[in-house]
């Protein structure tokens, strides 16, 4: 059976120059990068948007590995804890996409990845067609602003995020307090068709019954004491835009009818007004609450409910995404103006890796703003951290699931720890790092700068 590294007879069909110009030819009209690649993982060709994009003027690609190019692995995807496109699109025999961190001139970046097979008479998979996309909403790397991360959670909510912003779908980010809601919520409208448009944000926590319907609606002259002029609620502040109704689930119950009807007719009053205007939004909600069991206790209407939630995303809390964490230091710093090149040092670093944020990234940086006021030599270091994170126990398990190794003690050097353990346990690599709590890819990059097989 043919399989995504078959033969060199399944692939020979595409090897031969003229075929693969005459493809070359058709891609150089692609405005994005494309690449075409054999089925065994080698880049046969690349367009000159590729080579613009990805590419550099030393560098030659074709005949390398696409994951040794892009990942610098040394083996496909998805034997380095990874999805690999080739394989899905081999067999499922139609394309298949994914949200990868490539190498590129630039650093590492998300690249939303396209891969399509090309098969011939006898239905064979001869090989494969791969349009690259760099993502924008996200860094890969220390940035001033904007989401940042790289981790497996991470990339998941950034996946859902660039395949349903495109859309008109309403969108509902579900998340810890301090998770970053308002960042992603940007994030789809500035990759949406409607970025050019007004971003407006409605604080639905604290808001009274009679104070939100005013904020949302606006208010005529006249339609309460202290009404002295007409005022345009956010809902036309947002035409053309996008609307973001954070912590949705503040709403007061009498209030979510109004809501419902905006959303479902697309019209509205402003407060004491008899014009009914329309709207024009992109809605975005989010909410830490649980609403589901808010709609079983009858605090939250099921219609709004399922009218806000056509396309749910999970933001992961900070423990999901500890491998994110010295980015995110870094970032921060960099956001801090007027402190000067910043370090920290590695042991106030693993500490920040060992403590379990239950305040989120919004806890980090408070953490991170308190220590730099006593970093007077730009290091910060494990005194200058609050004394919750100086407590918690320091070992490489990030997360909270038990160790499978008991036995290795808290004063073992890291490295070494992961040796024993890679020595001692008896399964797979994605269950070693599982019983780890780490990533399989930082797993995998781990064993391999140690010289672990």
């Amino acid at each position: 059976m043919q399989t995504p590294a078959s033969s060199s007879e399944s692939i020979h069909p595409l090897r031969t120059a003229p075929q693969v110009q005459a493809l070359i030819s058709f891609l150089e009209q692609e405005a994005q990068p494309v690449i075409v690649l054999d089925t065994d993982y080698n880049i046969l060709a690349a367009n000159t948007a590729y080579q613009r994009q990805f590419g550099m003027t030393e560098r030659t690609y074709v005949g390398h590995k696409c994951f040794r190019v892009s990942h610098r692995y040394d083996m496909p995807c998805d034997q380095a804890g990874e999805h690999c496109p080739m394989k899905k699109a081999f067999e499922k025999r139609g394309p298949d996409r994914v949200m990868h961190i490539h190498h590129t001139p630039r650093g590492p970046e998300h690249v939303d990845v396209e891969l399509r097979p090309i098969i011939d008479d006898r239905h064979d998979v001869v090989a494969y067609v791969e349009r690259l996309s760099i993502v924008r909403s996200a860094s890969a790397r220390p940035s001033a602003e904007g989401l940042v991360g790289c981790a497996p959670a991470f990339n998941e909510a950034l996946t859902a995020l660039h395949r349903v912003a495109p859309s008109m779908l309403p969108v509902l980010l579900q998340g810890e307090s301090g998770t970053g809601k308002e960042l992603f919520a940007r994030a789809v409208h500035e990759a949406s068709a409607r970025t050019r448009g007004p971003f407006v944000v409605v604080d639905c926590s604290g808001l009274t019954e009679t104070l939100f319907e005013s904020e949302l609606f606006g208010h005529e002259k006249g339609a309460f004491t202290g009404a002295n002029v007409r005022k345009h609620g956010l809902v036309e502040t947002a035409q053309g835009g996008t609307l973001f109704l954070d912590e949705i689930g503040d709403v007061p119950l009498a209030m979510q009818v109004k809501l419902l009807r905006l959303i479902e007719s697309g019209t509205f009053r402003r407060v004491g007004g008899v014009e009914t205007l329309r709207a024009d939004f992109r809605l975005v909600a989010a909410t830490h609450k649980p609403l589901k069991e808010m709609m079983a206790e009858g605090l939250f209407r099921q219609d709004l409910y399922y009218r806000i939630s056509a396309f749910p995303i999970h933001l992961p809390a900070l423990r999901e995404r500890a491998d994110d964490i010295p980015l995110l230091v870094k970032s921060m710093l960099e956001r801090s103006a007027g402190i000067g090149r910043t370090a920290v040092d590695p042991e106030a670093m693993k500490r920040l890796q060992a403590y379990p944020w239950p305040g989120n990234v919004r806890e980090l940086r408070n953490v991170l703003e308190r220590a730099l006021l006593f970093a007077d030599d730009h290091v910060i270091r494990p005194e200058h951290l609050p004394p919750d994170l100086n407590m918690q126990p320091l070992h490489i398990y990030a997360s909270a699931q038990a160790p499978y190794f008991p036995s290795l003690s808290k004063a073992v050097p890291e490295d070494e720890a992961i040796r024993r353990a890679a020595a001692e346990f008896g399964g797979t690599r994605r269950e070693l790092a599982a019983a780890l709590g780490v990533s399989e890819r930082t797993l995998y990059r781990r064993l391999k700068a140690l010289g672990v097989d």
